[in-house]
């Protein structure tokens, strides 16, 4: 009894290449424009978006206080932030619900994030995602180009937003876009080429920031153009655009040397330039705060793209004692996670004040945020983590000692717990 072979997909896209490359001399032709079907029966559940019950029901003091758990400082940060989330969904709510007649005047609040490296900016949004229960993407600037180029199309952060909500374009068209590294995208640097991975990126985002469709397949992936034929020829047909209307964008960086930009603009209404420094904002302080569209465009933004993102967040640099407390206060603290670790082979661990203190004068000096304390505990802890599961050990403190020379305190460690064996 013969058995039908399933077709390898592998070997379908490889014969179907063959041919395109025979049939049209290696250029591949964009079938999203050149096979236009029939307009598919729509689902009747998605011709009234009002039949959806959008749950939104927080007040932004009750997001600031779900961020306070787990981000230490930045209170302002998390103020602004909290207000623009809130007024953003509960107008999605509103239109989604339909008790919002009104909706073409609202304009999108964007988001524009700025401040050092290991803040928080990347978990505050992480973290404001998890509490509103909407998909969330975060990507780094750097690997997008202008359409058409090499590099990822900003396209894709849209039809990877539909990824992470499983295929739910309403979930999905709610969600949140994050781009980091975003002052990558600044183009100070005039050339008589094009700038297809700063202004050109740009552009790119300013049509999603506004208000676009975007196919849920992308018209330069050969991949893409496959299924959608084979979808079309088995007359498996959906919706096959989504909406950017609502779907907020948030863009961060670290942004170095605008402080220096802002400081010009400042210097220049000083009376004798910089001679009364009291005028001048401290640059590890709140610098930031006072940056303006005028800054950001003399940094390298279009204005039209920095005019999106009305909504400007500045963090600031964590001290010493900021680090000690996200050690202590954290809901995610560092030394849980090293406790559990440490736990899973029964070991009990333990930190002194003074190696705490200790810790977060290292990891400031580190200059990375709370990234540091991670550097510094690795470098403390990798050694004991390595030796200690294969001896009878069970309990370690961490001390200033300890912290000072870790592989000193190892040694000695290691020879008395021989000496108690014999």
């Amino acid at each position: 009894m013969s058995h039908r072979k399933e077709p390898d997909p592998e070997n379908a896209q490889r014969d179907f290449e063959d041919f395109v490359h025979q049939r049209f001399s290696g250029s591949f032709p964009n079938f999203s424009s050149a096979v236009q079907p029939p307009p598919p029966r729509r689902d009747p559940r998605e011709e009234d978006a009002t039949n959806w019950d959008w749950e939104f029901p927080y007040k932004p003091k009750d997001v600031k206080r779900f961020l306070d758990r787990s981000i230490m400082k930045q209170d302002e940060a998390k103020r602004a932030l909290a207000i623009a989330i809130c007024d953003h969904y509960n107008q999605v709510k509103a239109v989604y619900n339909g008790t919002d007649a009104g909706t073409e005047e609202y304009t999108k609040q964007n988001i524009l994030l700025l401040g050092p490296s290991g803040v928080g900016k990347t978990y505050l949004i992480r973290k404001i995602a998890e509490l509103i229960g909407v998909p969330f993407v975060k990507a780094d600037a750097t690997k997008f180009s202008e359409t058409g180029y090499v590099g990822a199309n900003v396209e894709d952060l849209v039809r990877e937003l539909v990824s992470q909500a499983r295929g739910d374009l309403r979930k999905a068209e709610c969600g949140l876009i994050y781009l980091d590294e975003a002052d990558k995208l600044a183009s100070r640097q005039r050339s008589p080429g094009r700038d297809v991975n700063g202004r050109g990126v740009q552009f790119g985002l300013l049509r999603l920031m506004e208000e676009t469709e975007i196919d849920l397949r992308s018209g330069h992936d050969l991949q893409s153009q496959l299924q959608t034929i084979m979808d079309f020829q088995r007359g498996k047909l959906g919706r096959g655009k989504i909406s950017t209307k609502h779907i907020l964008f948030i863009v961060s960086g670290a942004f170095t040397g605008l402080e220096d930009i802002i400081l010009r603009r400042i210097g220049r209404g000083a009376l004798g330039f910089q001679t009364d420094h009291t005028r001048i904002p401290d640059v590890n302080g709140p610098i930031f705060d006072q940056a303006t569209s005028e800054d950001f465009v003399t940094f390298g933004f279009e204005p039209e793209f920095i005019g999106r993102l009305p909504v400007r967040v500045a963090c600031h640099p964590l001290s010493k004692d900021d680090l000690l407390s996200i050690m202590l206060n954290s809901e995610g603290s560092i030394l849980r996670q090293y406790q559990k670790s440490f736990r899973a082979y029964d070991i009990d661990l333990r930190f002194s004040a003074d190696a705490l203190d200790r810790i977060a004068s290292l990891a400031h000096a580190e200059k990375t945020g709370a990234r540091g304390l991670m550097t510094i505990c690795e470098k403390i802890l990798r050694p004991f983590k390595f030796e200690l599961p294969s001896t009878m050990i069970r309990d370690l403190e961490v001390t200033s000692e300890m912290v000072t020379d870790p592989q000193g305190f190892l040694e000695r460690l290691l020879l008395d717990y021989e000496n108690t064996l014999h």
